[in-house]
């Protein structure tokens, strides 16, 4: 059956297959070039894994539910779109409690200088390892100065990247060597090491000294976003971008329409056509350009062509809502301090090492790693309803070394026993028990909901449960793309979603750049 559409053209310039972040950055860009530009995408609503949502029946608290924070968009996309959207600094970047001596403590990161180098010397006993942090991350943010701005301009060669960079002694650490040479020549603490460590592992499983440099490449995108390695709360949610990128894309007169499954591809180089299916039949439309944002298995899917083999994805994602935060076993930091930046759980350096070669052995890690943050600190206009007056917050939490192939036997009794784990280190840290903080839903359940890679893989789509889509690349031409890393086989189709290089993260990166392709700049 031949489904009906509102479509106001046969031909258009560009047909962009999915409404995720980076297809509503290229509808918007392209749109406001002046082409004819139509967003289809399979599901209700635009956003991908951008969204907010009320995952607890009965309470209105509007949580950003698969990704967190905003680093690697460009405020130049904010700016050339106009957007209705703004981030807010946390006040503290982290806090890693810890018990030493029988005594608990932790590192708190953030709140000025003096305090954390005062943090540092209770911690380690002296000022060495503060003074290491500051000389390594004055070499990151100077390297995130000098590559951010290229992650939308044509792709340098590696040689170029090289020298825009300046440093040789900073282009080994990053690009060359595993970078935990770097850390355990630059820090001796264990704690220390260890969170730095953690910003190679989010969602890569790795060790810290993997020949491939997967961690390099994870690591590099987690420190140079904005120019600063900052990672900053999106007001309103991550949802409030993705309603100003589609406010922005129709505004610029892209047509956007939801329950739109493409289901095939067909390009010669000069024109294309894109099947799709409705819940009342199916259609084609014909486009001069075709751009995918989705994984690279599902353009491969699309054009007919082999698939590539899916990037194994390792995280575990936590949405909670809590009445009130726990107390801390460390009472000399107060939980809104504590909860206000990422608190490190189980991360010291030679946990994680243990964690990762407990999963590659596979069974689930003893001590789990993990991280938490809470948006509501920063921006509580997600809570609605006199929530927040009455003390109550989100939490999210991110589970490190936690691979696909872990869950594949029995996906719903691996996430319980993984959960009961992660929860469990937390706790270890509380001086209350954590359920006594969780809200309850209107059926009386708490308000926890767990997600393993299988699960992002199912709800997403997301090959593997990798939530980049596939390995990370460093941000230069490795002679694998063309001019802007989203170049596919055909000359006329573009790959705009997170697998292009320099995708990955809420960026809009590879929107910007599929667009910039079109148009030929």
């Amino acid at each position: 059956m031949t489904a009906r559409t509102a479509f106001t053209r046969d031909l258009y310039d560009a047909v962009i297959v999915g409404g995720g972040h980076n297809g509503l950055v290229a509808a918007a860009y392209l749109a406001r070039a002046g082409r004819s530009v139509l967003v289809l995408e399979r599901l209700g609503h635009t956003g991908g894994a951008a969204v907010s949502t009320r995952p607890f029946d009965g309470l209105d608290a509007r949580l950003s539910r698969y990704s967190y924070l905003v680093s690697l968009l460009p405020r130049k996309i904010v700016d050339d779109l106009g957007l209705a959207f703004a981030v807010r600094t946390r006040t503290i970047s982290s806090y890693t409690p810890t018990r030493r001596d029988g005594r608990p403590g932790g590192l708190l990161v953030g709140g000025g200088d003096d305090r954390t180098a005062a943090s540092f010397r209770r911690l380690t006993g002296s000022d060495r390892e503060f003074t290491a942090w500051r000389e390594f991350y004055d070499t990151t943010r100077r390297v995130a100065e000098r590559v951010f701005p290229t992650l939308t301009e044509p792709l340098p060669a590696a040689g170029a990247l090289r020298e825009r960079i300046g440093d040789e002694a900073a282009w080994r650490m990053l690009f060359e060597e595993p970078i935990g040479v770097a850390v355990e020549d630059r820090f001796a603490d264990d704690l220390v090491r260890g969170v730095v460590l953690t910003d190679a592992l989010i969602g890569t499983f790795a060790d810290a000294h993997d020949p491939s440099l997967a961690q390099n490449r994870c690591f590099l995108y987690h420190v140079i976003g904005r120019g600063t390695g900052d990672w900053d709360v999106p007001v309103g949610g991550m949802g409030a971008l993705t309603d100003a990128l589609a406010d922005a894309a129709r505004a610029a007169g892209a047509e956007i329409v939801t329950g739109h499954e493409a289901t095939a591809v067909r390009a010669d180089g000069a024109e294309a056509e894109v099947d799709y299916t409705t819940g009342e039949g199916s259609g084609t439309v014909a486009a001069r350009h075709v751009l995918v944002n989705a994984s690279p298995q599902a353009l491969a899917e699309l054009l007919g062509d082999p698939a590539p083999e899916p990037a194994e994805g390792a995280q575990l994602k936590v949405n909670m809502l809590l009445t009130r935060l726990p107390r801390l076993r460390d009472t000399a930091v107060d939980p809104r301090e504590a909860f206000a930046g990422t608190f490190h759980i189980a991360e010291g350096y030679d946990a994680l090492a243990t964690a990762y070669s407990e999963a590659a052995g596979g069974t689930l890690p003893t001590a789990p790693p993990s991280e938490i943050y809470c948006h509501s600190l920063t921006d509580p206009s997600i809570l609605g309803s006199g929530l927040a007056e009455r003390g109550y917050q989100t939490l999210t939490l991110f589970g490190l070394h936690t691979p696909a192939r872990l869950f594949a036997d029995d996906n719903d009794k691996a996430r319980e026993l993984l959960l009961a784990a992660t929860l469990a280190q937390l706790e270890a840290h509380l001086d209350e028990p954590l359920a006594d903080c969780l809200a309850t839903d209107a059926q009386g359940r708490p308000c926890i909901e767990a997600k393993t890679p299988l699960d992002l893989e199912r709800d997403l789509r997301l090959p593997g449960g990798n939530i980049f889509h596939r390995a990370l690349a460093f941000p230069y031409d490795d002679g694998s793309t063309g001019r802007w890393g989203v170049e596919t086989s055909r000359a006329n189709v573009l790959l705009c979603g997170a697998g292009a290089v320099r995708g990955g993260g809420v960026s809009g990166i590879p929107g910007h750049n599929a667009a910039m392709a079109v148009l030929g700049r």
